[in-house]
């Protein structure tokens, strides 16, 4: 039953068991979100953070989870209403799946960009059948898949319908670059990770610049605003968002998010130029969407 899996896992050509595992997350959350677009999710939600990036834009980093949002506030939003296409999927390809449900925890600073009132997250266990033997893999160790639904998203996203063919063709819901570029901007900015630095949003911030992505300025604006960080009756303008980027930069420690992003890398030299002259020049590229201008 596990041949799909194996089929899939030798486009990656691992060589480590970081690959490996790097690998057979990638394929789960690929067969995860075909059970989300089966279960017909995006026609209410959208699909968006770095594994929207990596599946779809080609990022060259792996990514751990996957977060959707819903288009519009809805308080009545169930996940669980989903959760059986997904695990109907995974049981197709003979991966066991268990689904724990992670209940809500007051407010706190601690990934505040995701974890907040309205979201409901789930968490996807994927525990390796006897069959399969991967090299420095405990045949019992568990690979987890984070899941988050926003159910309270701020306004002013846009959107675009992308189409994927593994494990077969099917439609996604996805925030357009734009935006997905303002919620990256957004997570650099405000997110708290255990008072470290997540390298992972600072490596995802260069690739969007690299790619000329523009910024949804104004979904931006509505996302620190739900953040407590920007005054709902100013406009924010461009300036404002690099000065602010760069007085952020010029507090991080870029070796401790080096080290968090290198095990997501398949080649870590690119981040040697990584230091806070680097990433306040790049950021002086930085432009806005026109499309998603607000008067």
């Amino acid at each position: 039953m596990m041949s799909s899996i194996q089929a899939m896992l030798e486009r990656y050509q691992p060589q480590t068991a970081e690959a490996y595992r790097n690998a057979l997350k990638e394929i789960v959350q690929e067969i995860a979100l075909y059970g989300m677009s089966k279960s017909g999710f995006f026609h209410k939600g959208a699909f968006y953070g770095g594994t929207a990036l990596r599946i779809f834009y080609g990022l060259h980093r792996f990514s751990e989870d996957m977060d959707f949002s819903l288009m519009y506030p809805d308080s009545s939003f169930a996940l669980s209403d989903y959760l059986p296409a997904i695990e109907e999927e995974l049981s197709a390809v003979g991966l066991k799946m268990q689904v724990e449900q992670k209940n809500k925890t007051k407010m706190t600073d601690i990934q505040s960009a995701f974890i907040k009132g309205g979201t409901m997250v789930q968490i996807i266990s994927i525990q390796q059948i006897d069959e399969v033997l991967i090299p420095g893999i405990h045949k019992q160790e568990q690979l987890k898949i984070k899941l988050e639904v926003d159910t309270n998203p701020p306004p002013g996203a846009g959107f675009e319908l992308r189409y994927a063919l593994r494990p077969v063709p099917y439609a996604v819901r996805l925030y357009d670059k734009p935006s997905l570029f303002a919620g990256k901007m957004h997570a650099v900015l405000c997110r708290n990770w255990a008072q470290r630095v997540k390298g992972r949003d600072l490596y995802d911030y260069v690739w969007y610049l690299s790619q000329d992505t523009p910024v949804n300025l104004f979904h931006l604006q509505k996302r620190l605003e739900q953040s407590n960080r920007w005054d709902p009756l100013k406009r924010l303008t461009l300036q404002d968002t690099k000065n602010m980027l760069k007085d952020h930069f010029s507090q991080l420690d870029f070796e401790a998010a080096k080290k968090d992003v290198i095990p997501f890398l398949p080649d870590a030299s690119e981040l040697a130029l990584w230091s806070a002259d680097f990433f306040q020049a790049i950021t002086d590229n930085l432009t806005e969407s026109t499309s998603h201008a607000q008067e």
